[in-house]
Parts: C-alpha cells; sequence; structure tokens
C-alpha cells in the first residue's frame, strides 16, 4: 500500500428493530467523523431495505447529505445503490445534488445487490436483478454524461465529473469485464461465492481473476480504480479482539439461520473466514499477504460481520488509522495535509 492509495471507512449501519434509528445515524455519523479527523479519504454506505439486521439504511443520499454537511474533507461513497430498485434519472438528480452540496465529493457505486425481500419490496423477481440493472445503467449514463433525456432537457444540476466517480460492484468476471468497459470504477466484496474447486482459496485470490479481467477491459489509457473492501477488526489485546469477533459471529449465524441461509452447523471460523482480526501487527501481516487488497486502490475496511460496540468500533477505526496503514505504506497525514 503506498501514499497514492486511498484509505475507506464502511458502515453497514446493522441495528436491530428495537433499536432507535436515530441513535443507529449518530453512531455511523461519530464513526465518519473520526474516520475524517484520522485521515481516511472516503466514508462509505450501504443500501439496505426493510431488515435492520443486514443494514438499516434505506436512503443512503440522505444520510451522505446529512454528513457532507458536517464534515469537510472524506469523500463520501455509496456501496452500493442497488439500481434496478431505483428510478436511474431520481438516482442521478439525487447524486447530483449531493455532489453540489458536498463540493464534489461523492463517490458513486452501484449494483445488482440487496436481499430477495427488497425485491419483493418493489414488486420485483429476485431472479431479474441482472435484467433489471443492465436495463437501467444505461439511462443512468445518459443522464449523467449530460445527454438529452427527454424533449431536449438534461439533467440539472449537472452531474460534471461525477460520471468519473461512478463504480459497480460485483462478484464475477463478467461485471468486472462491463466496468472496466464503462472506464468504472469495481469495487469487490467483503466476501465472495466459491466455485468448486475454489473451496479452499483466500478471498484475495478468488477475487483476483476479476481483477486481471476488469485491467484487460478498461479502455486504453484509462486509469484503474479497485475498490477491495475487508471485514476487519482490531484490538489492542489478541484475545479480546478473538473473543468480541466470536461473539460477532454467533450474532451474524442466528441472522442467517432466522433467513434459512445457515442450518447452526457453521462454526464461528467458517462464519469468519474472509475477516481479518487481531491486534495490529497480526493485522497488518494478513493484509500485506493479500494480494487483491495490495492491487487495490482503494482499501475499504468496514467491522462487518463482528459488529461490537461502538467504542470497540471506533478504537478499531483508530488503530487502522494510527497502526495498520501507516505499516502498510498509507500517510494519513500527508493525505489530509494535501487535500483542498
Amino acid at each position: 500500500m503506498t501514499e497514492d492509495k486511498r484509505l475507506g471507512w464502511f458502515t453497514r449501519l446493522v441495528g436491530d428493530e428495537g433499536r432507535d434509528a436515530g441513535e443507529l445515524y449518530r453512531d455511523a455519523l461519530a464513526q465518519f467523523v473520526l474516520a475524517e479527523e484520522l485521515g481516511f479519504d472516503v466514508g462509505w454506505v450501504a443500501q439496505h431495505h426493510v431488515d435492520p439486521a443486514e443494514g438499516g439504511l434505506p436512503s443512503p443520499f440522505v444520510f451522505l447529505a446529512h454528513a457532507a454537511a458536517r464534515l469537510s474533507t472524506i469523500r463520501l461513497g455509496t456501496a452500493i445503490v442497488t439500481l434496478g430498485l431505483e428510478d436511474p434519472i431520481r438516482v442521478a438528480e439525487d447524486a447530483a445534488v449531493l455532489d453540489a452540496l458536498s463540493g464534489g465529493r461523492l463517490e458513486l457505486g452501484l449494483g445488482t445487490g440487496g436481499s430477495a425481500s427488497a425485491f419483493a419490496l418493489f414488486a420485483q423477481a429476485d431472479a431479474d436483478r441482472r435484467a433489471l440493472y443492465d436495463n437501467k445503467i444505461g439511462r443512468l449514463t445518459s443522464a449523467l454524461s449530460g445527454s438529452e433525456i427527454v424533449d431536449d432537457k438534461r439533467l440539472y444540476p449537472r452531474a460534471t465529473g461525477l460520471l468519473e466517480r461512478r463504480w459497480q460492484a460485483t462478484f464475477s468476471v463478467s461485471g468486472a469485464v462491463r466496468a472496466g468497459e464503462s472506464g468504472d470504477g469495481l469495487l469487490l466484496s467483503r466476501t465472495q461465492p466459491r466455485e468448486p474447486g475454489l473451496a479452499v482459496a483466500t478471498l484475495g485470490e478468488v477475487q483476483q481473476p476479476l481483477i486481471e479481467a476488469y485491467r484487460e477491459a478498461l479502455p486504453a489509457g484509462a486509469k484503474p480504480r479497485i475498490g477491495v473492501s475487508r471485514s476487519v477488526f482490531v484490538a489492542d489485546d489478541h484475545e479480546v479482539a478473538f473473543e468480541l469477533a466470536r461473539r460477532g459471529a454467533l450474532r451474524f449465524r442466528g441472522y442467517l439461520e432466522r433467513l434459512g441461509l445457515a442450518d447452526g452447523s457453521e462454526s464461528t471460523e467458517d462464519i469468519l473466514r474472509d475477516s481479518v482480526v487481531g491486534t495490529p501487527d497480526e493485522v497488518t501481516d494478513l493484509l500485506a499477504a493479500d494480494p487483491a487488497a495490495q492491487q487495490s486502490t482503494d482499501l475499504i475496511f468496514q467491522v462487518h460481520p463482528i459488529d461490537p460496540d461502538q467504542a470497540a468500533t471506533l478504537h478499531s477505526i483508530e488503530l487502522i488509522a494510527t497502526k495498520v496503514a501507516p505499516r502498510l505504506g498509507w500517510n494519513g497525514a500527508y493525505r489530509k495535509e494535501s487535500r483542498p
């Protein structure tokens, strides 16, 4: 990791039915505030509908507009907006307004994503997610590029430069090719489905073909933008880190069981397979051995599915910025001083 790479903090805003949503949003904002103070380059949020245990933020542009009013330097990203469930012109308008309000700080991440219940909520079939996305990405591109969208009318406010800050998330080589051909950034997840024959492969190894396909598909002269998300929890003490991670894994397993996505036989090691947990030294060594993380232009940290309490999360953010990222070559003080 070098100075020209960016450091990101990503929150899914995981909550539960009994928790006040305002408190959840205030905690997420406090994480962004600390991340900015420590020199993080980008704060990312995810969009999820109806299920706070998966993520309690259905309206990412609203939250990021609130964050933009409080924060002055950190960039603000969506990872992701589920485009298939949105009107592409409204996405373009909301993105353009947020970008104007924030002084050009928006990073617009898109994907097919979303749970089956989210698609049902909008009377769409989960199986159609790829077709829905493909049908809307072109119209969004036209709007962001300033092309006529209706009766000689164009997007207002203009989305100046926003198309160059668009990202596409994917689990597949074909999706990586599509992002590359579009000149978009590539967003890779904190976890990845394994094909037969890759059961024992590391996350970085599984994602390597996507990175290669993306690079090959980029137009000549286009600069790659590769965002690699990793579940990372850092604590001062090894035993404390793994005990909190174990508790989080058990909570997450229970959530998966309620959805019918797990049968209770999964161990905490299975749940945390793609997570990086430990002391600053342990986490640094693991990330240094991750080929996808090393090739990233944006290394994006999140604490899900461990999701400890707010104090432990804030301390983990501090340890990432002060002990882990600098040992990987990131210079937060330099980045912060160099911002306009």
